[in-house]
């Protein structure tokens, strides 16, 4: 390579390295929960898991998840081989037996896995003093990338428990015909339930906000998609905003209110169609549930 070569393959390497830190970072620690590529990887995979049927829809959530974190490790892995190629093979030491492999890249890609992967270096170690300088940021990178993953897994799961609990709780409501019955239970106690499945969906909306990736993990279970469920939180907000007690006509339009929020909430991280609620939460019955 010559001089010219040698600095856009330099600059396209880092270039790489810094989108999929941007990305990790976006996604993991931003409030709005999502990075470019991450956003448009699950949203790639939900649409190809789309014509699969119940057991491809089901799992879209996980591989789209691992689909973006191999993307992550190959956009490093990728963007260092650039970084190192240039100084192939002069700038590495090459163990006796050992042959530089043509082209130079299969070594400057080798380099990087090993060096991504394991923290430390293979058959071929850096002579040189900028990349002996440079080569162990990638180990911690690499390092970094392990513990994002594991960290992105960890807070997914238990954000899809409180989506699941609240389901069945709308679900047991539903069948036991709670709306039909509100004007007979003690406004206390009435006000009490809306107002409890009100603070749930405001963790619910907290949850797609900041974990954007859970609105693609699907339950087939009717009990536990909040897709299937949600409507009867709105039917319940109506027929408890219709009651004479002052407190469950406040809690009900609290509870409205709250659907309503969150209906915008997915009609614009997910839709972007418009549409009154009950629209959108038929958009979103449609899109989550076999119903």
């Amino acid at each position: 390579m010559n001089g010219a070569s040698d600095w856009v393959s330099t600059a396209l390497g880092i270039a790489l390295v810094l989108l999929a830190l941007a990305d990790v970072v976006h996604t993991m620690w931003h409030p709005s929960g999502q990075g470019r590529l991450s956003k448009l990887l699950l949203r790639l995979v939900w649409r190809l898991c789309q014509p699969l049927g119940e057991p491809g829809r089901r799992a879209c959530g996980p591989v789209g998840m691992m689909v973006v974190v191999i993307s992550w490790a190959g956009l490093v892995l990728v963007g260092w081989a650039l970084i190192y190629w240039p100084h192939l093979p002069g700038g590495f030491s090459f163990d006796p037996g050992t042959t530089p492999a043509d082209p130079a890249f299969l070594d400057a890609l080798y380099i990087s896995a090993v060096v991504l992967s394991t923290l430390g270096f293979g058959d071929v170690v850096p002579a040189g003093v900028p990349i002996r300088m440079v080569a162990p940021l990638e180990s911690l990178i690499g390092f970094a990338l392990l513990t994002a993953a594991v960290s992105w897994v960890l807070q997914v799961y238990p954000a899809l428990t409180r989506r699941r609990t609240l389901s069945l709780q709308l679900d047991a409501l539903r069948t036991a015909k709670t709306h039909e019955q509100l004007g007979q239970l003690s406004p206390v106690t009435a006000a009490s339930l809306l107002r409890a499945i009100s603070d749930g969906l405001s963790g619910i909306r907290v949850d797609y906000t900041q974990y954007v990736e859970t609105y693609y993990f699907r339950d087939s279970d009717r009990a536990t998609s909040l897709g299937a469920t949600l409507p009867y939180a709105h039917e319940l907000a109506l027929a408890a905003k219709e009651c004479d007690s002052g407190d469950l006509q406040h809690s009900g339009t609290v509870l409205e209110n709250s659907v309503d929020e969150l209906a915008r909430l997915i009609d614009r991280q997910y839709f972007r169609a418009g549409g009154d609620t009950a629209t959108i939460l038929t958009r979103f019955r449609r899109d989550q549930a076999d119903v």
